[in-house]
């Protein structure tokens, strides 16, 4: 579960609710496709913006709608208290895995971040990832600390951030993580413009916001970065450098890959929750002439 594509797809939605046909659509696509875990309710998930309920409801319709493909769930929230609460509801809906990030309004010390995951992992029955992602908790993971965690029964990966797009210092990085957690932690790379870099510098799995739209083309990087063969999956990935020049420009994932789900039908418009919103303009039109350039339909 915790190695090859983990693909992350959207949760469609407007102010009135979950788009809950869509969604399972979604989910669907990934497991006709099958890749080797569905995660949701992470960040491309919107799993902030939502209700205890909605995310409940979120998880049932993951499980109901991926076939015999593990879901992951996501169950970050401000407290530890809520953390505990959804991580029930997971379980309850047949989750096979969460997804935890050190989410805080204060900035957390290293103690209570372990004191977080050390009470969430007393009241799990499935394992644990850990989700590493400064960009959105702004809580900065030092590897002792990742060490410290990965002892804890429960924790089976690592979610960690983009790595460098220099190899050597990629596979460094690796390196030097892979000797603090025990061996049968996985470590997985997040961050699609260098998903490549890092299945081949050591990672396990790819946690991917593409591959929860695209997966056939998630799968392709995966197999081949896996199977050892460096030299495709650098050139799959640099044939997308179209996409991740829109990522670099308008703030990351989240944004482009809701625009191109609205653009091909995927999702209707709109699709985030307020106050965010996908591409208009000028911006959309660009992503429109990406869309062309890559052949999507």
């Amino acid at each position: 579960m915790f190695t090859g594509l983990s693909a992350f797809p959207l949760t469609p939605m407007n102010e009135q609710g979950i788009r809950e046909d869509e969604f399972s659509g979604l989910v669907e696509l990934l497991a006709k496709a099958q890749v080797d875990s569905i995660g949701v309710l992470g960040s491309t998930g919107s799993y902030a913006y939502l209700s205890r309920e909605e995310r409940a409801r979120v998880a049932r319709l993951a499980v109901d709608s991926a076939g015999d493909v593990p879901v992951i769930v996501g169950i970050g929230a401000l407290r530890t208290r809520d953390v505990l609460a959804l991580a029930e509801d997971a379980q309850q809906a047949g989750a096979s895995g969460v997804l935890l990030a050190p989410v805080s309004y204060q900035k957390l010390t290293d103690d209570e971040v372990f004191s977080h995951y050390e009470a969430v992992c007393r009241s799990l029955s499935v394992p644990l990832c850990v989700y590493d992602n400064p960009g959105t908790t702004h809580f900065e993971f030092s590897d002792e600390l990742h060490g410290r965690i990965a002892q804890l029964p429960q924790v089976q990966s690592i979610k960690i951030p983009p790595v460098s797009t220099d190899l050597n210092a990629a596979r460094e990085r690796v390196k030097r993580l892979r000797a603090l957690v025990p061996e049968d932690v996985t470590l997985g790379i997040s961050g699609d413009v260098v998903a490549a870099t890092g299945l081949i510098s050591g990672c396990d799995s790819w946690y991917s916001v593409l591959g929860g739209l695209f997966p056939e083309t998630a799968l392709a990087i995966t197999r081949a970065a896996r199977a050892g063969d460096a030299q495709t999956a650098q050139r799959l990935s640099n044939e997308l450098e179209p996409l991740w020049t829109l990522y670099r420009e308008y703030g990351g994932s989240l944004r482009v890959i809701a625009t191109v789900a609205e653009i091909l039908g995927n999702v209707s418009s709109p699709s985030l929750p307020l106050p965010l919103e996908t591409l208009q303009g000028d911006a959309r039109k660009r992503v429109e002439q990406v869309i062309e350039q890559l052949k999507w339909d």
